[in-house]
């Protein structure tokens, strides 16, 4: 590839770190060429750095941009990537002047990036927003800056996220643990454990939060020590503090430090205090020395340190919050020797500077292949569902859809109608329109070429027939505005109004091209309704397709429920229903029962807002501190957590499926006809109604359950699910 990249050249700091390791990186392997409009320490070290540089004076904007455009698209440049406010406005001038697409990277925060200057905030600020609008791609240097800018409007599709990578090399640090603690003047004894933090000393690294929480620690754990690297206009403030709160000697600031890896070396636990953050180099040089960190969840942190996993977190100024965790980490050396390694592992395959070029190089190959990609009059998929209402069953069938959309087309546009489009777009990087924002969904449905009737259950009328009208008058638009019409991996029924299933048969007849079914009970729905003219085939649900989370993501979610994951695990789904209120000391009867057999028994709320009073209830009843936890918002965390169990026991059908994907044995108590279509379709699944539960039979089904082989039916299952896919690429090219 042939890159050109952009940048003022005045730049410090992150982004002078950022570009400088990427670049030098980027041309081991690229034709990179660095454009600088300033002459100085930035392009003098891309010199040194093997960087291909060159400086432009600015004083003639436009003949700048005329011989820039003329050098890109004489030379042959793929890509022209900006950097910073200047940049931005030549990218901007650029864009419509040259053949290659053109990307910025936001750095930082671009309504802060002149506080303070109220002349340049207005000047330059302005410009580089209204400059910003104005280019299409955009890459930000941690999800949660994505996030801000897309929460401000920025397309979620053509937003891209990269981290700030650091070397993972493993010579040594120059000075031992003793000789960087004796420098700095902190004396330890036997049994202490040095917190330590890297960090500017003003208000937004919050270093008081870290002094006071420590005092606590320190009372409870003379031995512990704080080293403090850095300056700043807090220093004093911070020194008064720590001498008014910590015993004497416990706490050590050690000013500027340029050896970081020694460190990070000499102190036990890294920390991370800040109010505010894109994605700090002190996360991954704390994880370059295997150091356990407990950090606030601000910014672009979560992105590494997964609590239990790779680190611990903590809300931004709680000092008791960031308290507990210190103290943890203090009193298990165990605990801090699994996270350290953990965050190291992580850290070295998603964060390094190998990571950081790699994932460059590839947001480049598909600029360029959306550069190719010919221009169509309508393109994309719009997909429709009961998304967005706190169901995790109906977010997951979303999950497993868009994965499936972009295995078909990596670079199609997709769009979703959902009750929470902005939690949408940041989650899935789709587009996203409320679910009844008709003008904004009719304007979608104009310019895509597939509607997709998605996943669940839309199609009856048990809970609502509003629900019904609106689903079946929004194939009728998608049809009429143009699109393809496709019902997905989906169940039908129980429609049992008469008006209902004259006009729902007729909609789908008239408007659908192509039904996918999760089991065959719909069919004969349709069949009831007078379906005929649509290719209809049966499938399976898209969310058999979800793959489980890694073992550690998994783990980590258990120890923050407070389960311990060498521990066996019975499941129970429940939700409220008519005749439930009743059954609940069945249900917990048998909780206790399969206790008994060495399962501890956990209750699972599938959709919180409905199910938790529900599983609240039946814990109780069971008592010994039976668990109740809310459904994790992530797909494939479900799936999972669903594997880590013995047995599942579930009204909740998605809990079914998500346990029939992790090939886990399953009991159903079935209060509608899509929960025992399920498990008849399943072919060995163990069910009965509702009002037949009681404690011995559910104990009966859950022995017989636990002796099934369950393997041969799901992968045949998850064969089918991978037919929806199938579907929908015929769809799309017949479309084209």
């Amino acid at each position: 590839m042939k890159i050109m990249h952009i940048i003022s050249g005045g730049d410090v700091g992150g982004a002078k770190t950022h570009v400088l390791s990427l670049l030098s990186g980027l041309s081991r392997t690229e034709k990179v060429r660095l454009v600088c409009f300033l002459e100085g320490p930035f392009s003098q070290e891309a010199r040194e750095l093997g960087i291909d540089t060159v400086v432009l004076p600015s004083r003639h904007l436009f003949k700048v941009v005329s011989g820039l455009a003329k050098e890109i698209d004489g030379e042959g440049y793929q890509i022209v990537h900006c950097h910073g406010s200047r940049a931005n406005l030549i990218g901007a001038l650029l864009k419509k002047r040259i053949c290659a697409p053109v990307v910025t990277t936001v750095h930082s925060d671009y309504r802060l990036d002149y506080l303070g200057r109220p002349f340049h905030r207005l000047t330059y600020g302005t410009i580089n927003s209204i400059c910003l609008r104005r280019l299409t791609y955009h890459i930000a240097v941690s999800n949660a800056m994505a996030g801000l800018l897309i929460s401000r409007g920025f397309d979620p599709q053509t937003m891209f996220s990269i981290y700030n990578g650091v070397p993972f090399l493993e010579a040594p640090p120059a000075r031992s643990r003793e000789a960087v603690l004796e420098e700095a003047g902190l004396r330890t004894e036997p049994g202490s454990v040095v917190f330590g933090i890297a960090a500017r000393l003003s208000a937004v690294k919050d270093v008081g939060t870290l002094i006071r929480a420590f005092a606590q620690v320190a009372a409870k754990i003379p031995a512990s020590r704080l080293l403090i690297a850095g300056d700043g206009e807090q220093r004093a403030e911070l020194e008064r503090l720590a001498g008014e709160l910590c015993p004497e000697g416990s706490v050590c600031f050690a000013g500027w430090v340029s050896d970081m890896d020694s460190f990070y070396r000499a102190i036990d636990v890294n920390t991370l205090t800040s109010l505010s953050e894109t994605f700090p180099y002190a996360l991954t040089e704390g994880a370059r020395q295997k150091k356990p960190t407990v950090a606030s969840r601000v910014g672009g942190v979560p992105d590494l340190i997964e609590p239990g996993v790779t680190g611990l977190l903590f809300e931004a100024r709680d000092v008791d919050g960031l308290a507990e965790q210190m103290l943890a980490l203090a009193e298990d050396p165990a605990l801090r020797e699994r996270l350290g390694n953990s965050l190291y592992e992580r850290a070295k395959r998603d964060f390094s500077e190998e990571a950081t070029v790699e994932r460059q190089k590839e947001i480049y190959r598909i600029l360029i292949r959306r550069a190719a990609r010919p221009e169509k009059k309508r393109d994309g998929v719009l997909i429709c569902g009961a998304y967005g209402k706190g169901n995790a069953g109906d977010d997951a069938i979303l999950e497993a859809i868009v994965a499936q959309m972009r295995r078909t087309d990596p670079d199609m546009p997709l769009y979703v109608l959902t009750r929470t489009p902005r939690k949408t777009e940041l989650r899935y990087r789709i587009g996203a329109v409320h679910t009844f924002n008709v003008p904004g969904f009719l304007r979608i449905m104009c310019r895509t070429r597939l509607y997709l009737n998605g996943g669940g259950s839309l199609i009856q009328d048990v809970t609502s027939t509003r629900s019904l009208r609106y689903y079946l008058a929004s194939i009728r638009l998608a049809k009429l505005t143009g699109n393809r019409v496709l019902m997905y991996g989906c169940g039908i029924g129980p429609v049992q109004r008469g008006g209902n299933v004259r006009r729902a048969g007729r909609v789908i007849d008239r408007y659908v091209d192509v039904v996918t079914l999760r089991e065959d009970s719909s069919r004969a729905e349709l069949e009831r309704m007078g379906v005929t003219r649509p290719e209809i085939r049966v499938t399976a649900d898209p969310a058999l397709l979800l793959e489980p989370a890694a073992t550690e993501r998994v783990n980590g979610w258990l120890r923050q429920q407070g389960l311990d994951p060498e521990q066996e695990y019975a499941l129970f789904a429940l939700r409220p229903w008519e005749g439930f209120a009743e059954k609940v000391p069945a249900f917990a009867a048998a909780a206790a029962g399969v206790r008994a057999w060495g399962m501890e028994p956990v209750y699972l709320a599938m959709e919180p807002a409905r199910d938790l009073a529900a599983c609240r209830q039946a814990a109780e009843q069971t008592g010994g501190g039976a668990k109740v936890l809310s459904v994790p918002e992530d797909g494939s965390l479900i799936v999972g957590l669903m594997g880590r169990m013995r047995v599942a026991v579930s009204m909740r059908l998605h809990a079914l499926i998500f346990a029939a994907a992790a090939g886990t044995p399953v009991v159903g108590a079935v209060y509608d006809p899509k929960v025992q279509a399920f498990l008849e379709y399943l072919g060995k699944g163990r069910y009965m109604p509702l009002a037949e539960v009681d404690a011995p039979a559910l104990l009966e089904a859950v022995r017989g359950a636990l002796l099934e082989d369950r393997s041969e039916g799901v992968e045949k299952l998850r064969a089918l699910a991978a037919e929806n896919e199938a579907a929908a690429r015929t769809l799309l090219e017949e479309a084209t």
